[in-house]
């Protein structure tokens, strides 16, 4: 037999064999799906994503009316201005002007520590959802920094404030100096918008060029970061044992709630800058809708609150009313939006590792206390007291009319904002 033929048969008989004896299909494996932990699944939503800023801006509005109860409501330029009154002590310069009683201890100041604790919260929030990364910008982004937090440190001076203490605060505690502020933040933030602009197109060299991020989270496979995180808040934490609890509460209050507020100011990307901002580049109005829905609760609880006599009602009304709420405002516009975040946003991005940040609170801790102490006196000694007044609201329309004519600017802003996302009118993108 050839050995053609000796192979065909062979063939024949595996196919025979195959007939005989037919090949199971192999079963398929199904893996079930590992079903999350209770645990897991509040993690997942606390740290998944980022929150809607409509909700971050509720819960902020809440704890400030929780410091307001305490003592006075939030703020935030007040406090970087006592980590700059004590950097200037320890290094021996005296501040007359800007401290003329003395410089309180940082331990001892309430707004210095709820900065302190606002940047420890912030951290924490960014490591328990692996968001932190020491970002290291080109140059000309870290000069912006830089830059913008010496204007901040100016205009919040002589505003008497800033984008909390006379907007998210200075609005629902009814103040009419609030109300030139912010209208005057609007054109700061036109006009630095306008420049950024010319600048990306006439000189884009000025902020790009080498950039590096250390330190951040594996993209896949475990991370340190959320056991770093939880360790960064039980410090922030602790630091209300370093106080008498019988008699320092209201330090011990800032301390924990100054941890919740950058807690939240990370999870909801909190962000006034992007709020004014947007308007003119995208025409965006989701960020001013959840602050319009922060200042409302505010304002009611604020109300509450001085109608009861719980609070100071002149607590966050300053004398700005109408020059310096004027010069502060742009001013203070500028610098935001050169810098990329006003004070509370400068903290807690700092907090998630942003170098560019971190010079903006630089300029902002020099240029405060220096401000307050040569600037600020000149500046008002050329005014008449006829134009930086204190000007609270229901002193002229009662409490009834000055919530109408807050709820009428409200809406008015709201009209506005989603007319012009709906035209694109005054946006450039």
């Amino acid at each position: 037999m050839s050995n053609e033929e000796i192979e065909s048969e062979n063939n024949a008989t595996v196919e025979e064999k195959a007939e005989v004896m037919p090949v199971e299909p192999t079963p398929e494996v199904v893996v079930e799906p590992q079903e999350k932990g209770i645990f897991d699944e509040l993690y997942a939503t606390l740290f998944g994503k980022s929150w809607a800023m409509w909700l971050g801006c509720i819960i902020l509005s809440v704890l400030s009316i929780g410091l307001y109860m305490i003592i006075s409501p939030w703020g935030s330029s007040g406090g970087i201005l006592s980590w700059g009154q004590n950097m200037f002590d320890i290094v021996g310069i005296g501040l007359t002007n800007s401290a003329p009683n003395g410089v309180t201890s940082l331990l001892d100041n309430r707004y210095g520590m709820l900065s302190i604790t606002m940047l420890i919260g912030a951290m924490g929030a960014s490591l328990m959802a692996k968001e932190f990364a020491v970002r290291v910008p080109p140059k000309g982004e870290m000069a912006k920094g830089l830059l913008g937090g010496i204007l901040m440190g100016i205009g919040a001076i002589i505003g008497m404030g800033c984008t909390i203490g006379q907007f998210y605060s200075g609005w629902p505690a009814l103040s009419g100096g609030a109300l030139v502020f912010v209208l005057c933040l609007f054109i700061g933030v036109f006009i630095a918008v306008k420049y950024l602009l010319w600048e990306m197109e006439n000189h884009p060299g000025l902020s790009s060029g080498k950039s590096c991020t250390f330190l951040a989270a594996k993209t896949k496979g475990s991370s340190l970061q959320p056991l770093a995180g939880v360790i960064v808040l039980a410090i922030g934490a602790a630091l209300m044992f370093l106080y008498d609890g019988a008699t320092e509460q209201v330090l011990i209050g800032f301390v924990l709630i100054g941890l919740m507020i950058g807690f939240v100011l990370q999870r909801s990307r909190f962000c006034i800058v992007r709020t004014l901002r947007e308007t003119f580049l995208t025409g965006d109005s989701e960020p001013t809708q959840g602050l319009i829905a922060g200042i409302l609760v505010g304002m009611f609880g604020f109300t509450l609150i001085k109608i009861l006599g719980i609070g100071d009602p002149f607590s966050m009304v300053a004398f700005n009313f109408w020059v310096p709420a004027i010069v502060g405002g742009v001013i203070f516009g500028l610098g935001m939006t050169i810098a990329g975040g006003c004070t509370v946003g400068s903290t807690w991005r700092a907090g998630e590792g942003h170098v560019k940040l971190w010079l903006a609170l630089v300029g902002l801790v020099i240029s405060l206390p220096l401000t307050a102490e040569y600037i600020k006196p000149a500046f008002l000694d050329m005014l008449p007291a006829s134009m930086q007044e204190q000007m609270f609201l229901p002193d002229t329309f009662g409490y009834g009319g000055s919530i109408c004519l807050m709820l009428l600017i409200l809406t008015l802003w709201y009209v506005f904002v989603k007319w012009n996302e709906k035209t694109g009118r005054l946006t450039a993108l």
